[in-house]
């Protein structure tokens, strides 16, 4: 079931839990009290709510794609979280946890990021806020994203290659806990994603679940805002996801999809499909759904999208699996890019690679949803892909 919040070990079920090092139990605890204080006092949600309003520009849209509804026999809606600042969800996060940095004194600010976005959107936070800014990217992420990397530097952030392990989001996340451990008592880590030791994953969750709060108001039965049949997000670690189905977990008659990274194809090993095809162990933090070798040793994600290369997800996602609140599919790299291409030239509209593996699996399943009310939700805009999908027709 749903749960409003994990339980004293910071888990939900069986996942979740805080796996960190002693040095930093007592900052994890510091900011689970923050949060707390911060989630119950009413001038918090006030100055959130102006900035979501008046700098994110929630709420975001949802669009009715007329002409990919008719071609695939759906009625189509694109939750349009690519039109907030920055051009993704991660915004509503970044700022939130901003203003707690500043409740809890703290002048620095890490974070990790993969396709950019969510480094991005920190750096984005922090130069509102005046935090001094440190961003940790793989290397392999870095050059598939020369253009995040280049707004982040211009933002006033330093962008740390990470060249570790396959210099992707696992190595920069495990980056950035390194940082933290040799920095607790002045950095605030600002996680991007519903992972990590708890109370992340929880926390990230309650920043994110505006996008499925505003989806009911938008979406709300009537003639021309008919309720949702199915629910469509894309799943690396997970936020956008649990950012649109927390609102709707465990209602009758809606259908929650998740759809991660199938790579070059399930059975080459080159996916990052965690919950699929991986099973329960400890990854950056917390017991959760991973890809791992038959001794415990993680295995290398592969996704053509920065965002999605991860060997893991969100706890909460992995209690969703278990309990049956979500179903989990995955979507390869060519069919995410014919995918890309379709929804451009359909609707105008330029979807960021992990958004384009849901609606992959849309377009795939459309004779099964003919005649269903399908939302997907557009978790980012696509520019910083235009230039690494242009290449592969070089």
């Amino acid at each position: 079931m749903r749960l409003d919040h994990p339980d004293d070990r910071g888990r939900f079920g069986d996942y979740g839990g805080a796996f960190a090092p002693e040095t930093l139990m007592p900052a994890l605890k510091e900011l689970e009290e923050a949060f707390v204080a911060a989630w119950a006092d009413d001038a918090f949600h006030a100055e959130l709510d102006a900035l979501l309003e008046h700098y994110v520009g929630r709420p975001t849209p949802v669009y009715h794609a007329g002409r990919l509804s008719e071609e695939l026999g759906i009625d189509l809606y694109l939750k349009r979280e690519d039109l907030a600042h920055t051009g993704a969800h991660k915004i509503n996060n970044t700022v939130a946890q901003g203003l707690l940095t500043k409740r809890m004194g703290k002048n620095r600010v890490i974070a990790e990021t993969g396709a950019g976005q969510h480094g991005v959107a920190t750096a984005t936070a922090c130069a509102l806020f005046g935090l001094d800014c440190v961003v940790y990217m793989g290397e392999k992420d870095i050059e598939r994203q020369a253009l995040n990397v280049y707004r982040m530097r211009l933002l006033g952030t330093e962008v740390i290659p990470v060249t570790t392990g396959t210099g992707t989001l696992k190595d920069a996340v495990s980056a950035a806990l390194r940082d933290w451990v040799a920095s607790v008592e002045t950095t605030h880590y600002i996680i991007g994603s519903v992972v990590g030791p708890h109370p992340f994953p929880w926390m990230v969750r309650e920043f994110q679940k505006v996008i499925g709060e505003e989806l009911r108001s938008q979406l709300d039965g009537s003639p021309h805002a008919p309720t949702p049949d199915v629910i469509v997000a894309p799943v690396g670690g997970g936020s956008n996801a649990m950012g649109i189905f927390y609102s709707y977990a465990g209602d009758d008659g809606v259908r929650l999809v998740g759809v991660e990274a199938a790579g070059l194809g399930i059975a080459t090993g080159k996916h990052g499909a965690s919950l699929g095809e991986g099973s329960p162990g400890v990854l950056h933090g917390s017991m959760t759904y991973m890809l791992q070798d038959d001794h415990g040793q993680v295995l290398e994600a592969h996704s053509i999208s920065a965002g999605l290369d991860y060997p893991g997800v969100g706890p909460e996602h992995a209690h969703f699996k278990d309990d049956g609140l979500v179903e989990y599919f995955s979507v390869t790299d060519d069919d995410a890019v014919a995918a890309f291409h379709r929804l451009s030239r359909t609707e105008g509209i330029i979807p960021a690679l992990e958004s384009a593996h849901g609606l992959a699996w849309i377009i795939a399943n459309a004779e099964h949803l003919e005649g269903s009310v399908v939302v997907l939700n557009l978790s980012g805009r696509g520019d910083k892909d235009v230039q690494q999908v242009a290449a592969l027709h070089d």
